[in-house]
């Protein structure tokens, strides 16, 4: 029995489809993909990906719920779930003893606690500023014309980080292009910004609770660069999924699973 979570996020729509068996749950195929200007295509296109993958229909799946930005908008949801509380759910998957998550996603980050079970305890979320987001590394590597994924390993060529007057997307902006014109090696300039997103994530989880069990989910969590600054302020070396991108769809394709459970259990009492 199958159970889909879609995650379609600001800047990228994921999808994770978990199986059912003998009351156990395993992830079965996941997607990753870029949310275009229709999200209803978009989520379409994630579940079509996956569904391709092991051979599926939408018939064939028991509960499908729907995360992120634009989760109403997905038209074969049963239902759908904050990302936040998905974002907990997926870690708890990978990580039952984590109770401390950075989620940092392509619009916004969240410091968030969690039980036992995957429920968030606690939550903070960063101000409206583009600073810190997957957005804010996106321009920084156009100014710089570094591909996305070759700005994490640049920052770990630096041999000094350059501080940073500001984290606001624009200033800093300007500032790394005055740096560039001046001649400033790229890994260092990355390596100030890096830097400077990292105090400012750490000031956030200082909002709640730092546990020993720490994770970081979302797609920064894959810039090694942005990972390595993280362990150095916080202090402590987090524990990262085989993907932590799709930490979201897979925590909406548990809460499908276990709602799928409970509609059982009440249909048969």
């Amino acid at each position: 029995m199958y159970f889909v979570g879609i995650d379609i996020g600001s800047r990228g729509a994921k999808g994770a489809i978990i199986e059912s068996d003998n009351g156990n749950v395993k992830l079965a195929t996941s997607f990753i993909g870029d949310t275009g200007p229709d999200s209803i295509g978009t989520a379409n296109m994630v579940f079509d990906n996956m569904a391709k993958k092991l051979g599926i229909e939408l018939k064939d799946v028991a509960y499908v719920i729907a995360t992120g930005y634009g989760r109403v908008l997905v038209p074969f949801a049963n239902g759908n779930v904050s990302e936040i509380s998905c974002h907990a759910k997926g870690a708890n998957y990978y990580f039952p003893s984590v109770r401390t998550i950075l989620d940092m996603g392509g619009q916004d980050c969240k410091a968030i606690n969690v039980d036992e079970n995957g429920v968030v305890t606690k939550f903070i979320m960063n101000d409206k500023c583009a600073g810190g987001t997957g957005r804010f590394l996106e321009v920084i590597g156009d100014v710089l014309q570094i591909p996305l994924q070759e700005i994490g390993p640049t920052a770990l060529k630096s041999t000094q980080s350059l501080p940073f007057n500001t984290i606001c997307a624009v200033f800093a902006k300007s500032e790394a292009m005055a740096l560039a014109k001046k001649g400033t090696p790229k890994p260092d300039i990355l390596a100030g910004l890096h830097d400077a997103i990292a105090t400012r994530c750490h000031n956030l989880l200082k909002r709640v609770s730092i546990e020993n069990d720490f994770t970081i989910t979302g797609g920064i969590s894959k810039n090694t660069g942005m990972v390595s600054k993280l362990k150095e302020k916080i202090g402590l070396d987090p524990v990262l999924a085989p993907d932590p991108q799709i930490c979201g769809a897979l925590g909406a394709a548990v809460f499908a699973w276990e709602r799928y459970k409970k509609k059982q259990a009440k249909e048969t009492a």
